[in-house]
């Protein structure tokens, strides 16, 4: 029952949405929410923030400090009155009152109850009450995106009672900065974006072949030289001859950049997971260091796509105290319990051939090539939880056996999460063919060069994280999914948001809400209010055919 009344009132929203001009001073607001809130329940009337209003907070600290800041600045910015924050028990006309409350079990769980007199915000704890506000912010007239002063604007929220709560523990999106990079103002926006929907990992894909972006102070030649490429491949690299524009291309983020975008992400609940490439995909931090290879160089950062031969050489101590003091550095810029090893598409051709790596095989008692790479994975896993850190990797580090302790994120498909499930390891969901953002998303023809493929938006919706294949068991490994986005065809922040916006704000949907409450019309619906608010904060966001017009397997 409650998924029939929610979906009727977003089919009004819809259709009153379509007699005015969207959510804006001069019309009522809507219940328009991406991701779908668990349940809402409309009720009459509305209520308006004025010079009395005040948010008070059941106990304030840092966190839930920040949930009620956050609120006071969306009203500030568009109307200019600034709402105090304050510590108390009683409910005051008027007013905003925020309390943490240990019966709502899910960590990130709340409910909001809007009322002429009082907006009233219960969770179990500082997130929870960060993600009402940033239901009440859709709720909002669009006008708080603007970031001007609107002479007599007045703001209102409708009425209603909402019980929400996430339905996966991890909801991530994930970002390319090696082949290509972008500033720190839009890493930023795209953690906004990334906020406003309800997600709370970034996935920060910092080493590449083709570029080094992190600072590493023991070690400067890995942006000095890592960070830089003679120039890059023009096209898709299937032309013959393949053709390269010959400018250099490069940068970096100096650990102070790093602080500051972990310091923002904290601040909108996010946790940032680095990921540092190995063994292979390295081909840029050989460059800037061979000895850590095989043959000793010499290596050039690379200038196009693909797999590379040369990786981190699996014989020599050297490499292994070399990697140890990357992410000694790395860890203490992110406080966060994973950080990301890669672990993929790691060719073993330098390994066949090394007598170093041969030599670790016959020491180890190892198989084969693909063991020393369990054997390689399993030794930076050991000195990660040394620092009481986890480890991810990409499927791949299924292969010659899952280090203990490992979380599998799947992205050859669903069977690797699958298997890595089985085991009882922890699984994060991006398949390729259903969450990988730099594939097209509609007919290539008029569109910029993307990775080939076929990926609407509907059929981003339709993806879903749990396999049938799995036992009910077996389910509670899966921690839900991430949206990737990689940058070989991605050379700019406008084009960013043109593949990622608004295929993200599926996957944010399919992150939080039920499965059995997902509804793709409903979400389109949503989707044309709500674009009223990504115009106001100036998302370049794709506006093309949005439904599935083929159905064929990528």
């Amino acid at each position: 029952m409650m998924k029939k009344n929610f979906n009727l009132l977003l089919l009004i929203s819809f259709l009153v949405a379509g007699c005015n001009s969207g959510l804006s001073s001069d019309n009522k607001n809507t219940y328009a929410i991406i991701p779908a809130p668990v349940s809402l329940k409309q009720m009459n009337g509305s209520f308006t923030f004025s010079q009395k209003s005040r948010i008070i907070l059941s106990a304030i600290n840092d966190e839930t400090k920040l949930a009620a800041d956050y609120l006071a600045l969306l009203v500030k910015n568009p109307t200019g009155l600034s709402i105090p924050v304050e510590e108390g028990r009683k409910s005051i006309s008027q007013s905003v009152f925020m309390s943490l409350d240990p019966s709502i079990v899910n960590v990130e769980g709340y409910v909001l109850k809007i009322t002429p007199e009082i907006i009233d915000i219960k969770a179990n704890s500082a997130i929870g009450l960060f993600y009402a506000v940033q239901t009440i912010r859709q709720l909002l007239p669009v006008d708080v995106e603007n970031g001007k002063i609107i002479e007599g604007l007045i703001l209102s929220v409708p009425a209603c009672e909402i019980r929400d709560e996430p339905a996966f523990v991890y909801r991530g999106m994930h970002l390319d900065v090696g082949r290509h990079m972008f500033p720190v103002a839009d890493i930023k926006r795209y953690i906004d974006m990334i906020s406003l929907h309800k997600m709370n990992t970034f996935h920060w894909h910092l080493t590449e072949d083709q570029g080094w972006r992190i600072e590493i102070k023991k070690y400067p030649k890995l942006t000095k030289i890592g960070g830089f490429r003679k120039e890059t491949l023009i096209g898709s690299g299937n032309e013959k001859p393949q053709v390269f524009d010959g400018k250099p291309y490069g940068g970096f983020y100096t650990q102070e950049e790093v602080k500051d975008i972990v310091a923002y992400a904290r601040s909108k609940f996010i946790t940032i997971i680095p990921e540092i490439e190995m063994p292979g995909h390295s081909t840029a931090a050989l460059a800037s260091y061979p000895e850590f290879s095989c043959t000793g160089g010499p290596i050039e950062v690379a200038t196009k796509w693909g797999i590379f031969p040369d990786v981190y050489c699996a014989g020599k101590e050297a490499t292994f105290k070399f990697l140890e003091d990357v992410l000694s550095e790395v860890i203490d810029l992110f406080p966060g319990k994973y950080i990301h090893i890669g672990g993929d598409e790691c060719p073993k051709d330098r390994w066949k051939k090394c007598l170093d790596c041969q030599n670790r095989i016959k020491k180890e008692g190892l198989k084969d090539e693909k063991e020393l790479q369990s054997y390689f994975i399993s030794r930076i896993e050991k000195f990660l939880i040394s620092k009481n850190r986890k480890l991810i990797g990409w499927d791949e580090i299924l292969e010659g056996g899952l280090a203990p302790e490992a979380t599998v994120m799947s992205w050859r498909g669903v069977e690797g999460g699958i298997e890595a499930a089985k085991q009882k390891h922890n699984v994060i969901m991006s398949p390729y063919n259903d969450v990988y953002l730099y594939i097209y998303q509609c007919e290539p023809e008029g569109q910029p060069l993307a990775a080939s493929g076929y990926l609407p938006l509907e059929k981003v919706y339709s993806f879903n994280p749990v396999p049938e294949k799995l036992n009910a068991d077996e389910q509670k490994y899966i921690l839900g999914l991430e949206g990737c986005l990689w940058s070989e065809f991605v050379d700019s922040p406008q084009l960013l948001e043109y593949m990622v916006y608004p295929r993200m704000f599926a996957i944010a949907e399919t992150g939080w809400t039920p499965a059995s409450q997902k509804d793709f019309k409903s979400f389109l619906s949503r989707l044309e209010i709500v674009k009223k608010r990504y115009d106001a904060i100036g998302i370049n966001y794709f506006k093309g055919e949005y439904r599935n017009t083929r159905a064929i397997k990528n």
